[in-house]
């Protein structure tokens, strides 16, 4: 048998075609191009509808939710609360389901169901029933961010992710705010910008009140659920399942575009393959292929190399991972942060009523906080890349939100409340991205990956019962309008948040 020439195979080592640097220049930018116009848009769409879906109650319930199904005390924080019990209980599962089922098909089934939970919403009636809607809802959506974040860190490498991922918490930012199209920005990133704020779209929505009988806020759930599942179709459609099934390369930029990920990402030394080896003897060398695996013995020294494509499960790797210390510490960050996300944006129409406004204009004067947190998302997530800082730049915003948050506190006027309510939401957002992506960055193995995304959200979610019992029990509607004592709480976790970052870098 001739020796196969092992460095002219893409898939293994560094192909002979790519070793110009020009051409690898050449071929970095199509196959990053090709991946943002195919990959981010269906993306960026379905966090999008995920965004909607989770906060577009809070719209609801100042279009008459509460007055409608006779809600009365913390029954509406509690239905709020409901949706976090449920919403951790399946972000770890849902990723290690996410390889079998493949991401193309696992992430938009989640999106389609949440989508016509989101739609029977606006069916209730009474506090069991928008209960249980909420926990359906939590259930069916708390996979989606894991699975996002496991889904890019297979196509992108390390230092390309958090501008991918900065895009999504811009569409959040701007879900309050516009629905979604892409225009290319920099080169090759491309930015989620908007058609209509939630805030602007919950405005027209209501106006449809009385038509069929139904009140306006229950064709907000209607409409926006119906969306969700379309949007979920969308997905599926243009998704690809991984770098070798995706139909948009050409042969050479399909092979580049696994060989740079395998550069880029760390492998895996002892897990199990998915698949038998055959051993071929190449000269003084032998060289054992499995399924897209390559295992080298040389000098009667065993390596073995296992990419994360050909990993099969093994609870040693999930035990990695929980065992692994950055984990506990950015959990806590993100919790912090997220704490002061979902506060900002489930309860920043009702504060702005608190304000004088009311009805059309409380849901007009939830826009503009929006815009400088998107703008400062996207810059920072490029910055971040480039930099190769995470870290740092979470040290450098959260100060900026807690001088929102003091403000808010001290304030005497109706403006300076408002005033800091841009604040708040110019520093929390652009760390979100940062925070996401420690963790994709710095695990070895898919499925210590997969469990140290996964794990990291339902820790930050679940301690203390965190984005739902804290969060939502933080503001209530006696303090309106000051709120101290949700702004004095909120800090008090964005500063923990700090410490923890602090810690971690």
């Amino acid at each position: 048998m001739s020796s196969p020439n092992v460095d002219h195979n893409p898939t293994h080592g560094a192909p002979h075609a790519f070793t110009s640097p020009e051409r690898e220049a050449a071929l970095t930018r199509k196959v990053l191009w090709k991946l943002d116009i195919h990959v981010l848009p269906p993306l960026a769409l379905l966090w999008l509808a995920n965004f909607i879906d989770r906060t577009n109650v809070g719209n609801a319930r100042i279009a008459g939710l509460e007055r409608d199904t006779h809600l009365r005390g913390n029954q509406f924080n509690t239905c709020l609360a409901v949706f976090y019990v449920s919403y951790i209980m399946v972000e770890l599962p849902s990723n290690w389901v996410l390889k079998k089922m493949k991401p193309n098909r696992w992430l938009p089934f989640l999106v389609a169901t949440w989508g016509t939970v989101t739609t029977l919403s606006g069916l209730v009636q009474n506090f069991s029933g928008l209960l249980a809607i909420r926990f359906f809802l939590g259930f069916c959506e708390g996979g989606l961010l894991p699975g996002i974040m496991l889904y890019l860190s297979t196509l992108y490498k390390r230092h390309e992710l958090q501008q991918r991922v900065g895009i999504f918490y811009a569409s959040a930012s701007l879900s309050g705010a516009f629905g979604g199209y892409f225009s290319p920005c920099c080169d090759y990133v491309t930015m989620l910008t908007s058609l209509v704020h939630t805030g602007l779209l919950a405005t027209a929505i209501i106006k449809m009140d009385g038509i069929g009988g139904l009140a306006g806020w229950r064709w907000i759930f209607i409409l926006e659920g119906i969306a969700t599942v379309l949007a979920a179709l969308v997905a599926a459609i243009f998704l690809p399942a991984d770098l070798p099934s995706a139909k948009f390369f050409t042969e050479e930029e399909r092979a580049f575009s696994l060989y740079r990920i395998r550069q880029s990402n760390p492998v895996v030394s002892s897990a199990p393959l998915s698949e038998p080896s055959q051993k071929i003897n190449v000269g003084s060398n032998d060289i054992e292929k499995g399924s897209e695996t390559m295992v080298e013995i040389q000098q009667a020294q065993t390596m073995t190399t296992v990419y994360e494509e050909d990993e099969v499960f093994e609870w040693g790797e999930v035990l990695r991972g929980v065992l692994d210390v950055q984990v506990w510490l950015t959990a806590f960050c993100y919790m912090g942060i997220i704490i002061c996300l979902y506060s900002f944006s489930l309860f920043l129409p009702t504060i702005v009523a608190g304000l004088n406004y009311s009805g059309e204009a409380a849901q007009l004067h939830t826009v503009p906080p929006y815009v400088p947190a998107v703008v400062l998302t996207v810059v920072v997530a490029i910055a971040s890349d480039r930099l190769k800082w995470r870290g740092p730049f979470i040290l450098i915003f959260l100060p900026i939100t807690m001088i929102g948050y003091i403000l808010a506190i001290v304030a005497t006027s109706n403006t300076q409340r408002y005033a800091a309510v841009f604040l708040i939401a110019a520093g929390i957002y652009p760390c979100g991205p940062c925070i996401l992506s420690i963790l994709p960055n710095n695990s070895a193995g898919l499925y210590k990956k997969a469990t140290t995304v996964a794990l990291q959200l339902a820790i930050s979610n679940y301690v203390p019962f965190v984005r739902g019992f804290v969060a939502t029990f933080s503001y209530t509607s006696d303090q309106a309008p000051k709120y101290i004592r949700g702004h004095s709480i909120t800090l008090a976790f964005v500063a923990m948040a700090w410490v923890f970052m602090a810690a971690n870098v």
